[in-house]
């Protein structure tokens, strides 16, 4: 769903509240986090979509890794997640379900946890993700809107998922890019997530389906603060420059970015295909984090020494009269 059409629905719902429902969907977090007790809390989430790869294993990792994101966003540890499942039995063999699932479980081995069951119903075409339950310390929580001014901000993966998965769609292309996108959206967020919890956070939100800007635009959202952008120093993924084509455009992007256009500063000189880069929707994407200026550099560099090699610090929180978010050309 848009932005715009989200906003819409939620702001129209009357719900109950109850002390121990730590985060809820009102400040655009990642997950619920409902307290047990004062050592204790659960991360609650959960996160389905169509295929948008014809390899039903390799689809299965990647719908699980991007459920699985949710709760290492929020700085929490998976441990049993649900399958949700929309499946076409009458049009499909059943061993596609069956690879689907297997990448599925694959991924939240690998992950720590475990799958406790699941939900299938008959569909007309193919759905797939997780539900999936964590745990947290209730004082050790990334929520948005802790942002501090002079924090240091890190993108994990290269972004242009969006772009390479609507070529796929429009045209069936592949290739090294191709097979370079699948490998970063069924990468797990919580490669690295150690570093993350020993160093001075702020606040994480995973990018997806409203890119960077729209996802970072969040994060500003709920903090007397600007969060800048340096456009030039934004990872994307090698040979990405191959589909800067208009029909590949995404409408996700073209809606976050009419959604957000009162909060985000996009200078006119921005290259048209840069600006369309960082509001590109990313499946499974990388951490956003705000993290003390002073660690940002070594945080970086063990990242990177884990198997994100393309993490990058690609901005910094400033105080500035306007909140909100800009982008600098560099």
């Amino acid at each position: 769903m848009s932005p715009a059409g989200l906003a819409q629905v939620l702001g129209g719902l009357v719900q109950p509240t109850n002390e121990n429902l730590l985060v809820g969907f009102a400040g655009a977090d990642d997950a619920a986090i409902y307290r047990l007790d004062e050592n204790r809390a659960l991360v609650v989430t959960t996160d389905f979509f169509p295929p948008m790869i014809d390899d039903p294993y390799a689809f299965g990792t990647v719908a699980a890794a991007n459920a699985l994101s949710d709760v290492f966003a929020m700085g929490g540890k998976p441990l049993v997640a649900l399958n949700i499942v929309g499946f076409p039995a009458k049009k499909l063999p059943l061993d596609v379900l069956t690879a689907i699932l297997q990448g599925g479980a694959d991924k939240v081995k690998e992950a720590g946890a475990v799958i406790g069951g699941g939900h299938t119903v008959e569909d007309h075409e193919v759905k797939y993700g997780l539900a999936v339950t964590g745990e947290i310390h209730p004082d050790r929580i990334w929520a948005n809107g802790r942002v501090r001014v002079d924090d240091a901000i890190i993108l994990t993966k290269p972004l242009g998922t969006g772009l390479i998965n609507s070529a796929v769609k429009v045209d069936s292309r592949n290739g090294p890019a191709i097979d370079e996108a699948i490998r970063w959206m069924s990468t797990l967020n919580g490669i690295g997530i150690a570093h993350l919890h020993q160093s001075d956070v702020s606040c994480v939100t995973d990018i997806t389906g409203f890119g960077l800007l729209g996802h970072a635009s969040e994060l500003a959202a709920k903090s007397p603060v600007t969060l800048v952008i340096d456009e030039g120093s934004v990872p994307t993924i090698p040979g990405l420059e191959g589909f800067f084509e208009d029909r590949f455009k995404t409408r996700g992007a073209r809606e976050t970015r009419e959604f957000t256009a009162a909060s985000v500063s996009v200078p006119e000189s921005l290259d048209p295909w840069r600006n369309e880069v960082l509001f590109d929707p990313q499946t499974s994407g990388g951490l956003l984090v705000t993290v003390r200026q002073e660690q940002a550099d070594s945080l970086v560099r063990k990242l990177q020494d884990e198997g994100l090699e393309f993490a990058a610090v690609v901005g910094a929180v400033h105080a500035e009269e306007k909140p909100g978010l800009r982008v600098r050309v560099q």
